[in-house]
Formats: C-alpha cells, structure tokens, sequence
C-alpha cells in the first residue's frame, strides 16, 4: 500500500450534510442537492482524496408546480435534506426527509453505480434521518434535540406496525443554542454509537460534534464531545458527518464547516479509539495535510469545462438544473456543439426561469466563462451567467422591442426583484460573458464581465456582495440561463463553458 497526502478540504466547495460507507475498497459518498436536479449525487473513491460523481438517486423526486417552477412556486432550499447512505446485505439504502413534501424517501439499489433505484416513501417528517440495520431489525434514529427511533419493517419501506416507536433521549440544553441533530448511527463492537453536532450559545462558540454511546440501543446513553475545532477559520466549527473504517482497520471520519457564500465544505480527519471513544482529529485539530495508506488514483473534477459537443442530450454528472427541468426546451443534437435553451413560460425573475443549467463554484477562487448566439431572442428575452443563490447577480443580453439588444447585469439585493444595474447597447449575435468568483478568507465577490471578440473584457454592473442565506441553503452556483419576459419561443445557443480555478488577480 502506498503512503499519499490528503489535504483539507476535501473539496472547497458546497458537499454539505455527507454521510460515507465503505463496501469492499471503495469509499461511497451521498450529500445534500435540495431543490437541484438531478438530485443526490453519490460520489466514489479509491483513496479517499480523489472523488467523483458516479451517479444519482434520482432524476427528479415529484412532479408538481413547486418541484417544476411554475406558476411562482418553488422549493428553493427544501426537496432533499440530509440522506442517510448505508449498505447492508447486499443492498444500497438512501433516506432522507423532504420538507416541502411532509415525506420520507427510502430509495434502494442492488447497484450503486448503476443509478437505477427503487423508491418507497413514509407519510412524515424524520429529521435529518440515521438508518441502522441491528441484525434483522431495521430503525431510523432522527430530530433536533429530542431524538426519537422508529421501527421499519425488514424491507426498510414501511413503519413496521408494533415496531418500536419512541422517544429515545433528550440532548444537552443548558447553554445550547442549536441542540443535537444531524444523527449518523453506528454498532460498532457491541456498543451504539450516535454522532450529532450541536452548537454552544456564549462568546466564541461554534459547531462542534457530540457523541452518545450505550451498550443497549434503547437503554441509557453517555455523552462526550469528540471533536470541536475550526482550522483557525473565523470561529466556524468543523462538525456533522460520518465515522468509516478502512479494510486495515484505520478509522476517519467525514465532516463539514460553513464557508459563507460558496457553502458548506467537507474535510476528512483521523479517527482514534480512546477508551472506547471515537476522537477526531489530531490532538482534537484539524491538520490540513496527512499521510494516508492508500493507493494512488487521479483527481477527478467537481466542476468542468464542457464543449457541448456532446452526441446525445445527456448531461455530464457534474451538471444540475435548478429545479426540474422540461426536457423538451434543452438539447445538444438540434445544433450540435452546443447547448440550445428555448423558452417555454414567461415570468419576471431569473428565480422563476426554469431550465437553468448550474455547476458548483469552488474557493477560494474560480472564473465561467460562456459564448453565446442570440440570433434567435425575442423580444424581452434575457439569457446569460448567473451567480446562483438568493442574492444573486447576472451577466447576460436582453432583447428589446425594437430589436436593439443590450448586454446587462443585474442583480437581487434580498427583495426577490432583479434589478437592472447597468446595460450597454451591443450589435452582433455573438457574445462572451464571464464571472469571476472570489471566495478567499470569506471575501465572497462575484465579478461580471463581458466581450464581443472573446479577447478583450469590458467589467459591467457592480461587483455582487455573495451572501449565503438559508432561504436557499446552498453555496452559490454559476448557470446558464435564457428566460421569456413577454413571449415564449426563443431560444440561445451556448457554444461552451470553459471553467478555472486559478485566482483572481
């Protein structure tokens, strides 16, 4: 076995609310996607450094208004919260609960590669759900400071009727602001383990991560704070997550840390038994680089360029819609080497525009960069690059009545309304757009700029204040976009996105 470096974080970018298992050699890896399609992504590795996106849960969870944007409705920062990834004879098990739809999801798979799942769904909420098989019993262990257990049948799609269904204890209040939640469940040499984070109230306290254990899964717990350190990085905890072993036996757990506006960013930290207890960290610190015993592999991409020369209208898996998509509006074959967005309902807002094609952004600093033909806008039809979150900002052109089309960039300082912050009159049908993201240290600038020979920029609108707010819960994504203000039928054609992480001079 080789000795390789892992170095934190994992990813610095938006991979919240993780839970990792080992089956054989490989590592699998669910994290949250909420109202992004298609939606938990699993992610694989050899070696614990080099992940990349295998597949998806599923295409889209419902099919109704709010899970399509229409008709002003929407589920920004809801669909799926927190899914619980296990495996057990044989089988692949994803939970998890979805706000807006009072439901609990439990997909399965004999497959996890394959992304072909079999889904049940539980009337009710289970908060940020632990699935935990126990021999021939199957239960679910969820809440926010009160946790509680159910029973499920032994196919895992049902609460099995008599089954336990309980209050299984109640977590620290005093001086806790946010009691324990976010549950990852274990049995490990006879014991149960629950891991939590929770979080302090008082100067200078963060997220930090709980665990109870007991000898008896219904019996009395003890608690001990196991890991609670921030990488020196503004105070802000390194917590909520899953605990893995390696075939030799060496342990390490996953977690996550708030990084403001380009989201929530895993680390994975040695694990040591200290008389029974699993401590995270070295020295409870999170070092930034290690040596690991793995084998070497190659870094896979969490964000891509992408030429859109693609022969069928599939996507790469590293692209996803906000919100479902109309598959009938999009395509790459009806003029190949690019992706086509056509209009299909007219609203007011880039918020309400569906077909939006979104990547993540990553620190501490990245750029997009797109070419685009408008030869074929109507009137008010405006498409473009937007830094995706609530407070978002756009780059893009706008078709007028009279056939003069501008380029713009807008933004939404909060108030839902997206506000034309400076336009420019442009001739031609092709245009360049880019966006600068600056996540360094929290500074959290998006840059807009645009080009008509794709050599010389022209900054445009004011620089974006990104802010992260958990209307939408998730870091901000770079997207292409084209919407209809007053007729549908439009389309644009992006010819590419070119991606690079390199700084911002």
């Amino acid at each position: 076995m080789n000795k390789i470096t892992l170095t934190n974080p994992i990813f610095w970018s938006d991979v919240p609310d993780v839970d990792v298992i080992r089956v054989g050699t490989a590592y699998y890896m669910v994290s949250t996607s909420m109202h992004t399609m298609p939606g938990c992504p699993i992610m694989k590795s050899e070696n614990l450094v080099d992940w990349e996106i295998i597949s998806y849960i599923f295409d889209n969870m419902e099919d109704n208004d709010a899970h399509n944007l229409m008709d002003g409705k929407g589920i920004y920062g809801q669909g799926s919260w927190a899914a619980s990834l296990r495996y057990h004879n044989e089988t692949f098990y994803v939970c998890f609960s979805s706000n807006d739809m009072n439901k609990f999801y439990m997909y399965k798979t004999k497959d996890i590669e394959s992304g072909q799942w079999s889904l049940s769904t539980i009337d009710g909420l289970y908060h940020d759900p632990a699935l935990l098989f126990d021999k021939d019993r199957v239960f679910v262990i969820y809440g926010c400071g009160a946790i509680r257990i159910v029973e499920l049948t032994e196919d895992a799609t049902a609460v099995k009727p008599g089954g336990v269904n309980q209050l299984l204890l109640e977590t620290e209040t005093e001086g806790i602001g946010l009691r324990c939640e976010g549950c990852h469940a274990y049995k490990i040499d006879g014991k149960y383990y629950l891991l939590f984070i929770e979080w302090p109230t008082g100067e200078n306290q963060r997220r930090r991560q709980i665990c109870y254990r007991s000898d008896e899964l219904l019996g009395e717990y003890e608690r001990k704070i196991i890991f609670d350190d921030d990488m020196e990085y503004q105070n802000k905890g390194i917590a909520q997550g899953a605990i893995f072993h390696t075939p030799e036996n060496e342990w390490y757990a996953m977690l996550f840390q708030d990084h403001d506006a380009v989201g929530r960013i895993p680390y994975i930290l040695p694990v040591n038994w200290e008389n029974g207890w699993p401590m995270i960290g070295i020295d409870g610190k999170t070092p930034k680089e290690f040596e690991i015993n793995m084998p070497a592999s190659s870094k896979k991409p969490l964000v891509i360029s992408d030429e859109f020369d693609h022969k069928e209208n599939k996507l790469a898996l590293n692209w996803q819609w906000n919100h479902n998509p109309n598959n009938s509006l999009w395509s790459f074959t009806k003029r190949p080497g690019h992706l086509r967005l056509q209009t299909g309902n007219v609203t007011n807002n880039v918020l309400n525009a569906r077909n939006t094609l979104t990547q993540r952004t990553e620190g501490p600093a990245c750029t997009g960069i797109t070419k685009m033909d408008i030869s074929n806008m109507k009137p008010g039809d405006y498409a473009g690059l937007i830094a995706l979150q609530n407070s978002f900002g756009t780059v893009g052109v706008k078709a007028e009545e009279n056939g003069t089309n501008y380029v713009m960039m807008s933004e939404n300082r909060g108030n839902g309304d997206e506000e034309a912050v400076d336009k420019k009159v442009i001739g031609g049908n092709i245009i360049y757009l880019k966006i600068e993201f600056n996540f360094e240290d929290s500074i959290d600038i998006a840059t807009f700029y645009y080009s008509e020979n794709g050599i010389d920029w022209t900054e445009i609108g004011n620089k974006l204040k990104m802010r992260y707010t958990l209307d939408h819960f998730m870091g901000y994504r770079i997207g292409l976009f084209n919407y209809a203000t007053k007729q549908i039928g439009g389309y644009v054609d992006f010819e590419y996105f070119h991606y690079g992480k390199e700084s911002i001079s």
